[in-house]
């Protein structure tokens, strides 16, 4: 079957309208962003999914990653406020949050966002000291993520971490602060050491002290006793002394003979009882002793009677005979 013209030029015209639409159809893949541009300038952003744009005349000018994205800072030497030369690295992680302004606003994104940390890193590290640099990486951190992400918004980025990696001294001062380190530690041991012995002296002279005190509280304690001892004592004494003179004011002989007896057979216990004392040398004869233990035998049969009773109190003021 021949086809005419017509037939050609219809058919051509299909397959020219298959191919137009096929150009204009851009599928935009998830996490990426595509710029649109017209005989060379930017017209719009093509999100994921499928769009259309207008063949031969639209173009797809950048294709953007917007997904976040690690970027790794290579060494570098760093001085110090101190004059101390240190290498350090570190990461950077940032994000594009509009497409067409990371595409158009700077050439060469990625080199552009690393020599900006770089140098804001010697910027930061540099005006630390080296111990401070070494024990404060987070502030290290915080500085300079405020200070590139303020940089980079105007190309449509997002600085989302900055960290330092290593920071490397040099051999020679390594070497000097582990002896630093070492010296600081023996110091330390030093100083703990003193401290133990100063408590312990300390405690020691406390427990000495409660221990005098309580033997002072005891010595006063005994001390009050024994003068409340002797306190009761003279009071018995006084006491007794009383009965018998009141005894003796009354007239009563045989209490008289009765108080002379006891202290004298108490003084001949005494001699008999010393520690010194081998021979007693009695100044009296033996009869006087029986004589005295018979004197109170002979009161107590006048005080209670032959019976056991108790004799009669004499009616006169003199006191009987005992001759």
């Amino acid at each position: 079957m021949e086809l005419d013209g017509l037939s050609i030029t219809l058919i051509a015209l299909g397959i020219l309208a298959v191919l137009v639409l096929f150009a204009g159809a851009k599928v935009v893949p998830q996490g990426y962003n595509y710029t649109v541009e017209r005989f060379g300038r930017y017209i719009r952003t093509l999100k994921p999914g499928l769009s259309l744009i207008i063949p031969f005349i639209d173009g797809i000018g950048r294709k953007m990653n917007m997904m976040e994205q690690v970027l790794e800072i290579p060494h570098q030497e760093v001085i110090t406020r101190d004059n101390a030369t240190v290498t350090a690295n570190g990461v950077n992680f940032y994000q594009i949050l509009d497409a067409a302004a990371a595409a158009y606003e700077v050439a060469h994104l990625e080199h552009a966002v690393l020599n900006l940390t770089m140098t804001n890193i010697r910027t930061v590290m540099g005006s630390m000291d080296l111990d401070q640099l070494l024990s404060n990486r987070d502030e290290i951190n915080q500085r300079l993520l405020k200070v590139v992400d303020t940089a980079v918004s105007p190309w449509g980025l997002k600085i989302t971490r900055i960290e330092i990696k290593d920071i490397d001294p040099p051999k020679d001062l390594v070497e000097s602060m582990g002896r630093q380190m070492k010296a600081e530690r023996e110091k330390r041991a030093l100083i703990l050491e003193a401290e133990g012995k100063r408590q312990a002296a300390i405690l020691q002279a406390e427990g000495q002290k409660q221990s005098q005190v309580l033997e002072a509280e005891g010595r006063r304690e005994a001390a009050f006793r024994d003068a409340e001892a002797r306190e009761r004592s003279a009071e018995a004494e006084a006491k007794a002394t009383e009965v018998v003179s009141n005894a003796i004011a009354s007239g009563n002989v045989q209490a008289i003979n009765y108080f002379v007896a006891n202290n004298y057979i108490k003084a001949l216990e005494g001699l008999a009882k010393s520690p010194n004392q081998k021979v007693l040398m009695l100044p009296v004869e033996a009869a006087s002793v029986i004589g005295a233990i018979g004197g109170i035998a002979e009161i107590a049969k006048e005080t209670f009677g032959g019976d056991g009773k108790p004799a009669p109190r004499p009616t006169s003021g003199r006191p009987p005979s005992t001759t």
